[in-house]
Parts: C-alpha cells; structure tokens; sequence
C-alpha cells in the first residue's frame, strides 16, 4: 500500500500536466484573439464619428502628412482613441485588483466611491486653487483617490470587511462626494464650466498632451498590478495559507490600493469619472479564465479597453450630428448588468 499511493499520485501528477499545458495553450490563443480584437476596435473609434472614414483614410491620415484627413485623424481622432485605451486599461484592471481584494465582486472605482474621491479632490482644486488644467488635475486626483480608497476599506471593517459592507461604505461615500462636487460647481459656474462636462465621463477633450501626462502613472499601475498577480492568488485562499505560501498580505494591501490608486487617480482626472467598466470585465472575462489573476488581470487589460471605445463609438453613433459621453453610455450598459449581478448574489443566498 505504502509503495502504490507513491506511484498513484507520480501518475495522477503526469495526467494533469497535459491537461494544464492545453489549458494554458487555450488562454494565449484567446489572448492574441483579445489583442485582435482590441486592434479592430482602435480603428473603428478612429474611422467613426462626424465625418465617418474608411479603413484607406485612416491609414493615410495616419502615415501621410499630406493626406486631406491627416488633420482628422491626428488631432481628434487619434488623442481620443489613446485615451480610451490608457482609461480603459486602468479601470478594467483596477476593478479586477478591488474585487479581488475586498472578495466583493460588486467592487468597482465608481460604485466604492473611488472615482467620486478623484472628482472631489479635482473640485477643490478647482474652486480653491484655480486648477484647470491636466497637470494640476492629476495630483489632486491621485490624492483624492488614495484617501478614499483607505477610508472605504477602513470603514468597510478592514481585515474583517464583507462584500455588503465595502459596498454600503462605498456607496455612502459616494452619494456623499457627488453631493459636495456638486455644491462646489454651483458656488463657481464659471470657473467650473469645464469640469461641468468633465464630471460625465468623456473622451472628446482628449489631446496628446493628456496622452503622454497619463502614460506614467497608467504605466506604473499597470506593472504594479500584474506583478499582484500571483500574491492575489495565494491570499484568496486565506491570510494563513497566503502567510505558508510565503506571501505577505499587510504588503499585498499596500499595494493594490497603490495600483488602484494609480489607475483610477490618472483615468479620472484625464477623462472624468467613468461607472461600470471595472465592474463588468471581471465577470465578463471570468468563465472564461477562471479565478486566476495570472490570466484574468491581462484579460481585463485587454478587453476592457474594447468595452470603453465600443462605448464611445456608440455615443457618437447614437447621438449624430452631437454625441453622447462615454460616461453616460457605460452607465447605461452597465445598469442593468449591475442589478443582475445583485439579483444573481441573492438567489446564491437563497
């Protein structure tokens, strides 16, 4: 007996191991057919719009500095398509780094108050320093986003914190911040005639130089996101079988709310606070990849942007000769998803 549960479990070993190199082979098949996707969506919000173009006016707006839609492409089109890429990235990987770390899977920058943290902080900056422009509104943003995303988990109940209680934390500080943001537009319409239209949630203000501000701190929450891939995983099992797995869950904490605070913080100040993308890609992506965040956080990576600019597009579409705000898209989208995700959470209870 001694010497065949040896050879059993050598045996159940080697049959797994074909099973899990397909597997893995399955999910980089269905990572560059993301990626395919992601490049057919980025040119579609460039061809889509005002003045729709084909394929061969992208191509020569892109790469022909004489051709008639250069200028079309160049400086509207083209700011905005990277925008909502960089935002899209941010907030389908933040909303995958918060549920995972609060096991909530209503988690989300926008419904835990993240965004609205941003938002506030952007306003005071607004109303109390005179802040208009990107340089000034990251910074703000940043800050506003950190102090909330401690505060949800704090009053959340920390460690001890349920699904129900982030989210009634989260939603009590959110109803709260929208409500102080919208008092400071109203003490100064004029100076804060911008971020009138900002606090929607759009792409149309984008220029390059939002772009290239961006870029780091999107870069940065990005890299320190996926490197929570494997830490992600071993605390989902528990803090005392992460703790035997050699992680270290203080360190894990400090550095999701670190990520999140990059990627909402930079999104939300480019672009305003936009709902639901981080909510819905996680479940979208998940019966797909699994609970592994090794395969889900570059999923949502990839994806999420797709989620956002076919968002945008539809905006566009929708509303011609004007246009509506991504922002406003996305909530509508994501309306009826949310409620089904609660409807969903109720019945498991039952």
């Amino acid at each position: 007996m001694s010497t065949f549960m040896p050879a059993a479990a050598a045996t159940a070993r080697t049959e797994r191991r074909p099973a899990r190199a397909r597997k893995a082979a399955l999910h980089a098949a269905g990572l560059l057919g993301a990626a395919a996707v992601l490049v057919v969506v980025l040119a579609l919000s460039i061809g889509v719009g005002a003045r729709p173009l084909s394929l061969a006016e992208v191509w020569a707006g892109l790469v022909d500095e004489g051709a008639e839609t250069y200028t079309i492409v160049h400086e509207m089109r083209l700011p905005r398509t990277l925008l909502g890429l960089l935002a899209g990235v941010a907030l389908g990987l933040a909303g995958a780094v918060m549920q995972a770390l609060t096991r909530n899977p209503l988690a989300d920058p926008g419904l835990l108050g993240i965004n609205a943290g941003a938002s506030a902080a952007v306003a005071t900056g607004t109303l109390l320093f005179g802040v208009t422009a990107f340089s000034g509104y990251v910074w703000f943003a940043l800050a506003g986003a950190a102090v909330v995303s401690a505060l949800v988990y704090a009053v959340g109940g920390g460690r001890s914190a349920t699904p129900a209680r982030l989210a009634l934390a989260g939603a009590a500080l959110n109803a709260t911040l929208y409500s102080y943001v919208s008092a400071a537009m109203l003490l100064d319409s004029g100076s804060l005639e911008k971020m009138r239209f900002w606090t929607v949630g759009s792409l149309a203000d984008a220029h390059h130089t939002t772009v290239l501000r961006v870029l780091p701190f999107i870069a940065a929450g990005v890299v320190v996101a996926l490197l929570l891939a494997a830490p992600l995983n071993a605390l989902a099992l528990g803090e005392d079988s992460a703790r035997a797995l050699g992680a270290r869950p203080a360190r894990i904490r400090v550095a999701a709310i670190l990520a999140v605070t990059l990627l909402c913080g930079a999104a939300t100040a480019a672009c305003g606070p936009i709902v639901f993308v981080g909510l819905m890609m996680p479940h979208l992506v998940r019966p797909f990849t699994g609970p592994d965040m090794r395969w889900l956080l570059p999923y949502c990576a990839l994806l999420a942007p797709v989620l956002l600019l076919v968002a945008d597009v539809l905006g566009r579409v929708l509303a011609r000769p004007g246009e509506l705000q991504v922002g406003i898209v996305t909530a509508v989208l994501g309306g009826p998803f949310f409620l089904y995700l609660v409807r969903r959470a109720r019945m498991a209870r039952v």
